[in-house]
């Protein structure tokens, strides 16, 4: 008895569990159908078939539309859409309602303006009086200034209505020749009673010339290689020049020796400025640095790095900002007191080999083998470009008159107007009897104290001087100026 009991107890148990499993495998496979059922509702496109229309949507859409594009009609009515009709029944519903004829022909449509206005064409009185109400409601309306942007045309039709014809310069003729250096002729400098100037360059020598007789004065030696740099003191008896060999080094001129070095640079030296007010130096180098140095104790005042690639030239700025020009495209305007860059001008497209600040305004240009650009002093805003050079631009000087001279790597000279850059006269120099043909290469320029005479070094190994042409006129030498668009970059 207790046999059979445990067998159909059993059997029970074995039916139930397969019940339960069937009905497990049926659950499974209606959501396995579900889900692949999602899957190609998902998945699977039907082009052929017709897309079902959602008649509360198309309802909204209608709407939403139509009060977007007609809200502001004359009787500030708000059409909506509350049966199925087509645009152009829509349209005509609310001309209807308006008050408006019933449009006939084509040209007849309601168009919309900028403003979301409908104006039927043959009735311009009444849209008239519309734009009117427009406006008044614009005007009371508005509070603020509202300063439409202009497009790139109107700009250059404006900068050139505005450019001003240039002013004319005599042209520059070559005045002396002076040969004496062995080697290229890097770096010249004027001194400030405007009586003497210096040279140097590639052979080592320190060069003092008289600048009215052009005759050799003084010759000193100290570098052992190419000297790069030139500066004279205004406030004491000092010449301060800068070379390959890393060496920055100051000359005392009463008794023509070396009195102090300044040593901190890790590589050659190829720029270096003044202060105009202050006993401060500084040089810039291959290292990718610019130093400020006490002129006094020897001192390393600012050691100030951010440039990536070697610095070409300095020039000093009004207190207390210096400029540098790097072969990494960059120009760096420097605060000296806090030590630290306050602008990076990034407009070149190649090494900045030159730059020059304008003595009596606050402006500079930079020289590079792209183009001359024009700043203002001290933020570094971009004014002009000058263009022309088709070569490396090596050196940039400029005078009181408004004359700015740049001199390239193909020994070509340029003279330019300074406020609306007309180059009024392009020229080649002429390398002297005996040197390469290549040698014509133009690698520092200045003016004296005067701006009527102009020194440049040259690759031939000669300084030459030039001067105005006295018997110039207008007459002789127009200004040949036609307004040409410039470029904004």
């Amino acid at each position: 008895m207790s046999a059979t009991v445990a067998e159909k107890r059993r059997r029970d148990e074995e039916d139930g569990a397969r019940k339960m499993v069937k009905t497990g495998a049926e659950d499974l496979s209606e959501m396995m159908k579900k889900r692949a059922l999602q899957a190609k509702m998902m998945f699977v496109t039907y082009f052929g078939a017709e897309v079902r229309q959602d008649d509360a949507a198309k309802k909204l859409s209608v709407g939403l539309k139509l009060r977007r594009g007609y809200a502001s009609t004359p009787d500030g009515a708000k059409p909506l859409i509350t049966e199925k009709v087509t645009a152009k029944q829509a349209d005509l519903k609310l001309l209807k309602s308006s008050g408006s004829p019933e449009p006939t022909t084509a040209s007849a449509i309601p168009q919309p303006t900028a403003q979301g206005q409908l104006i039927v064409s043959g009735d311009k009185q009444k849209a008239e009086e519309i734009k009117k109400q427009q406006e008044r409601a614009a005007r009371k309306d508005s509070k603020d200034l509202v300063v439409l942007p202009m497009s790139g045309k109107e700009l250059r039709s404006m900068h050139d209505k505005s450019m001003k014809r240039p002013q004319w310069h005599a042209p520059w003729k070559i005045h002396r020749v002076l040969p004496g250096h062995l080697g290229w002729v890097r770096c010249l400098a004027v001194d400030h009673s405007n009586e003497w100037f210096a040279s140097s360059g590639a052979d080592r020598t320190l060069k003092i010339w008289d600048l009215a007789s052009g005759k050799l004065k003084l010759t000193l030696t100290g570098h052992i290689s190419s000297v790069r740099g030139l500066a004279i003191s205004s406030r004491s008896p000092y010449l301060f020049t800068c070379a390959e060999d890393g060496k920055v080094m100051c000359w005392d001129l009463e008794y023509n020796k070396v009195v102090r070095n300044y040593h901190g640079h890790l590589n050659g030296v190829y720029s270096l400025t003044l202060h105009p007010k202050l006993d401060i130096l500084a040089s810039g180098g291959r290292d990718a640095s610019v130093r400020v140095w006490d002129i006094r104790t020897r001192a390393e005042i600012h050691c100030m790095t951010g440039h990536q690639g070697a610095v070409h030239c300095l020039t000093s700025a009004p207190d207390p900002y210096f400029i540098s020009g790097s072969q990494d495209k960059q120009i760096k305007i420097w605060d000296i007191a806090e030590g630290r860059s306050v602008a990076t001008l990034t407009h070149h497209k190649k090494g900045v080999r030159s730059l020059a600040y304008h003595p009596s305004e606050y402006t500079f240009a930079s020289g590079s083998r792209d183009n001359i650009k024009k700043w203002k002093s001290p933020r570094g805003e971009f004014l002009d470009n000058f263009s022309g050079h088709e070569s490396i631009v090596n050196t940039l000087s400029i005078n009181q008159d408004g004359v700015m001279v740049s001199g390239g790597d193909d020994g070509a000279l340029h003279f330019w107007d300074w406020k609306t850059g007309y180059n009024f006269q392009k020229m080649n120099t002429i390398a002297q009897p005996g040197s390469l043909e290549a040698e014509t290469a133009i690698y520092c320029s200045t003016f004296d104290q005067s701006g009527s005479r102009l020194i440049t070094g040259e690759a031939d190994k000669t300084i030459k001087i030039w001067k105005e042409d006295e018997t110039a006129t207008e007459e002789t030498h127009p200004i040949e100026w036609i307004p040409q668009k410039r470029k904004f970059f």
